[in-house]
């Protein structure tokens, strides 16, 4: 019996020492197909959404952002709670969430309902993310392998990227908006027993209280200054009791939650951290890429149906070679850097994705497609090629008992740059294109005025009016549209150029140290100080004792690949 239970554990042990541990990054791999498809299969569904359950702009920005801001929110506190409890435990939890809530979204009669499934989805998110990366994180002792592994993983999210829009134009030809989300319903139903059976169980530190009040805090203090953010950028008066109250509120708990970390004992994220110039400049350049990028291609891809007129599955298939180039590049990342260095290699990814948003101001009215496969390869690249070397400059700077809080801080980063992306140059581009409709002839001041809240409301207005006036008010919007376009396109380059100088923070070289190194902070066992060995001390075994490394429960954070973000018609769109 005992001898049964012996082998059992040790072949327990072995799963992410031995071959078997690709065999787990490969169901680490589904689980991240998950998540990168359910944030892109919606992208081209927007505008039939749009049709079927008429939101308002508020609303239909809430459909787009809950998702990424309910999973940033929630990621400190499920990632602590995979610590404690087990994060198989909680990944295999998640995927059921997120089966139910998918369910659950495509049969939504109204906005509320969609909303509230997009939240849902969220939560399962952010159980799915940090489970699984904790676990690609002990599986893969060894960095060297672990930085394969983890281009394996970056691919496998530009592959989810790419093909949430092709199977979304797929499924809109044929069927009705709602097919869009029962596509992970197959996918979870997989994921649950092999998950079961493969996937081996693993547990963080758990040392000390769970810090629930914390991870609380820090959810509602993001969401108080998203739904502000959100609120300018729709348009909303900056003193509005809504708007300055859901900033101040947010201010005031994000304060309160950085105190309260800074006194605790057994705090959920360690800010400590941030005194390390590599680390909060690597934090900082996730931050501004996303910020920078998702607004942006999120236009683009509104650009791509509204202005040149394709049909969704025509859009997907314009925004392939993007992630194929994000692929590329994530397969590619674990050399570049090792060869290059976080710094040059960073400095270089913002600088490559400024050129391609440049060149993309060479959009107008016309389709250009040569100009845009050039301008989305590089875009691709160039992004990913960022993210991949900020991540693991971050990680690679966090000391090994703060590893887990440093993935949490990763991830939050991610997503929380992206949302706020879409707010702040949804807020540019609404700015540089509702003037442009104010004074259309023929044309009432209440019709302009509807017209500039989005290109998509625009052109039902000009359907409505009809004759002269309406094709004048769509002539106007699709010109206002693309102005509007080309000056997001410069206040991203000029963000993403800010970047490539902050990046020159970063470490100039990457040490990988010993091949055994594999943890982030962890040295090779070679380089642990063991004891001295005293010459008169008896020898009780003829095998020396090997001192014993803990590793911690922390988490590479794999740079995703957006690909295509959510489009949006929020004020600014379709």
């Amino acid at each position: 019996m005992s001898g049964t239970t012996t082998a059992a554990a040790r072949c327990r042990r072995e799963t992410g020492a031995g071959a078997n541990r690709w065999v787990v990054l490969v169901v680490l791999c589904v689980s991240l197909l998950l998540v990168a498809l359910d944030a892109t299969v919606l992208h081209v569904a927007v505008p039939a959404v749009t049709e079927d359950l008429k939101p308002g702009a508020m609303e239909l920005l809430w459909i787009v952002d809950v998702y990424p801001l309910v999973c940033a929110s929630l990621l400190i506190l499920f990632g602590t709670l995979g610590d404690r409890i087990g994060r198989r435990r909680v990944l295999l939890l998640g995927y059921t969430l997120f089966g139910v809530a998918s369910g659950i979204a495509a049969f939504s009669g109204n906005a509320q309902l969609l909303i509230g499934a997009r939240a849902l989805l969220g939560i399962g998110g952010a159980m799915i993310m940090p489970a699984t990366l904790s676990i690609l994180r002990e599986v893969f002792p060894d960095r060297r392998e672990r930085a394969l592994a983890i281009g394996i993983w970056s691919a496998v999210a530009a592959v989810g990227a790419a093909v949430g829009p092709l199977l979304g134009g797929f499924l809109l030809e044929h069927f009705w908006w709602g097919s869009v989300f029962l596509v992970n319903i197959p996918l979870m139903i997989i994921s649950i027993p092999v998950g079961r059976l493969l996937l081996p169980e693993s547990y963080g530190d758990r040392d000390g209280p769970w810090d629930v009040v914390g991870a609380l805090m820090a959810a509602a203090g993001l969401f108080g200054i998203v739904l502000g953010v959100k609120r300018l950028g729709g348009g909303e008066a900056p003193f509005g009791p809504v708007t300055l109250g859901s900033l101040l509120v947010g201010a005031v708990l994000m304060a309160a939650f950085v105190r309260r970390q800074r006194r605790r004992a057994h705090p959920l994220v360690d800010l400590r951290m941030f005194a390390r110039p590599a680390f909060s400049t690597s934090v900082g350049c996730i931050v501004l890429a996303m910020l920078a990028l998702v607004g942006l291609e999120l236009i683009a891809a509104q650009y791509l149906q509204l202005v040149l007129g394709l049909s969704p599955l025509q859009t997907g298939l314009r925004l392939l070679p993007l992630t194929i180039a994000a692929m590329a590049a994530g397969l590619a990342g674990a050399k570049l850097l090792r060869r290059f260095g976080p710094r040059a290699m960073v400095s270089f990814g913002f600088c490559l994705t400024a050129a391609a948003v440049v060149t993309l101001t060479a959009m107008g009215g016309d389709d250009n497609a040569a100009l845009l496969l050039f301008g989305f390869v590089l875009l691709g690249f160039g992004l990913e090629t960022t993210l991949f070397g900020a991540y693991e400059s971050m990680l690679s700077e966090a000391p090994q008992a703060q590893s887990g809080g440093a993935a949490a801080i990763g991830e939050t980063s991610y997503q929380l740059g992206a949302g706020i992306g879409i707010a702040l140059l949804g807020s540019v581009m609404n700015a540089a294109y509702a003037p442009g409709l104010s004074s259309v002839p023929g044309v009432r001041a209440a019709d302009s005025t509807a017209a500039g809240h989005s290109l998509g409301e625009a052109y039902q207005v000009a359907d409505r009016l009809g004759g002269a006036s309406g094709h004048a008010l769509r002539h106007a919007a699709r010109d206002s549209f693309v102005h509007g376009l080309h000056v997001t396109l410069l206040v991203s380059a000029g963000l993403l150029l800010l970047g490539a100088v902050m990046a020159l923070r970063l470490p100039r070289v990457m040490d990988c140290g010993a091949p055994a190194a594999g943890t982030t902070g962890i040295p090779a066992p070679r380089d642990v100080a063991e004891p001295r060995e005293i010459p008169d001390a008896p020898r009780t075994s003829g095998t020396p004792e090997i001192p014993k490394i803990s590793e911690a429960p922390g988490v590479s954070r794999v740079p995703g690949v957006p690909g295509v973000p959510d489009v949006s018609e929020a004020r600014v769109s379709a």
